[in-house]
Formats: C-alpha cells, sequence, structure tokens
C-alpha cells in the first residue's frame, strides 16, 4: 500500500513519465482502441516539458519511489493525474485529487477544472465533479473523447 503524498521534485521526472506511460498502454484497453492508446501514450515526450511548470504530488512506495502523480497548473486547472496500473484503485486518485483541491484552496482558487478521460471520470465524479462538457479531440491524428470538467472548491464528497 502507497504511504505517502509528497511534492513532486525534479528527482521524480524520469520515473513520472514511465508512469504515464505504463499507465496509458496498461490500463486503457477496455475503453480505448490499440492506436488511441499509443497515440495518447507518444504524449509522454512532451510531459517532462509540462512537470517543472505546475506544482505537483507524488505518492510512493516504502522505498520512496513514485507510483502516481498529479499536476496543479496552471493554478486552477488539475493538469495530470496518473497511477502506474499496479497500484490503481487502492485510493491513490482520490488523495492525489484531495491534494491539489487542498493547495488550490489554500491559494485561494474558488474552482478547480480539468479534462478527465474515460477513465478517471467516474472518479472525479465520485469526489463532486461535475462535466462541463464531453469534447471531441486528436491526438496525434487519433480522435478522442473527453470530458470537460470542474469542481467548486469548499464542498467535501
Amino acid at each position: 500500500m502507497p504511504h505517502q503524498v509528497r511534492r513532486l521534485n525534479s528527482n521524480d521526472h524520469d520515473a513520472l513519465v514511465e508512469i504515464y506511460r505504463q499507465a496509458v498502454l496498461g490500463s486503457t484497453a477496455q475503453l480505448y482502441s490499440e492506436a488511441q492508446q499509443w497515440a495518447w501514450a507518444e504524449q509522454s515526450n512532451t510531459l517532462r516539458s509540462l512537470l517543472p511548470e505546475g506544482e505537483g504530488w507524488v505518492i510512493s512506495n516504502q522505498r520512496d519511489e513514485p507510483i502516481a502523480f498529479s499536476l496543479r497548473y496552471p493554478a486552477d486547472r488539475l493538469a495530470l493525474l496518473y497511477c502506474y496500473p499496479g497500484a490503481q484503485r487502492q485510493g491513490c486518485g482520490r488523495r492525489l485529487i484531495n491534494a491539489i483541491e487542498q493547495a488550490a484552496t489554500a491559494d485561494a482558487v474558488t474552482a478547480l477544472r480539468t479534462e478527465a478521460s474515460l477513465i478517471s471520470k467516474p472518479l472525479f465524479e465520485r469526489l463532486g465533479w461535475q462535466v462541463s462538457w464531453r469534447e471531441e479531440l486528436r491526438i496525434g491524428g487519433v480522435p478522442f473523447q473527453r470530458f470537460r470538467m470542474h469542481k467548486q472548491l469548499g464542498q467535501r464528497y
């Protein structure tokens, strides 16, 4: 069981890129085609430049190796939420979303927004997030659907 939520630091970047790739390739097959999985996974190449821009959190194992992470960028947007497939459904996502919400509240942000995948949408909904709209986009030329979601802060779920 993961034991700590801590701030993301630059030493984590390589591990977070790998978590991203493994999460996309290892846990999306029921909802996404192989072409979608590979197009999405290829976005990991741009992840490294985004990580220093935002404020992030990591959940690590007993050896302080990251197994899940989240990133808030800009201040009113939950930009990234990913977990190794073997560590999913153990509360990591909930803990990371809570960390983002608490930090945003401390920064006087009154609402957060995100773009949720078919996989993450149910978790966000359980935590009180609402769908603003469903959108279609292309990643690497491949069509995707995702959900723009939002949450007013100060509400507990």
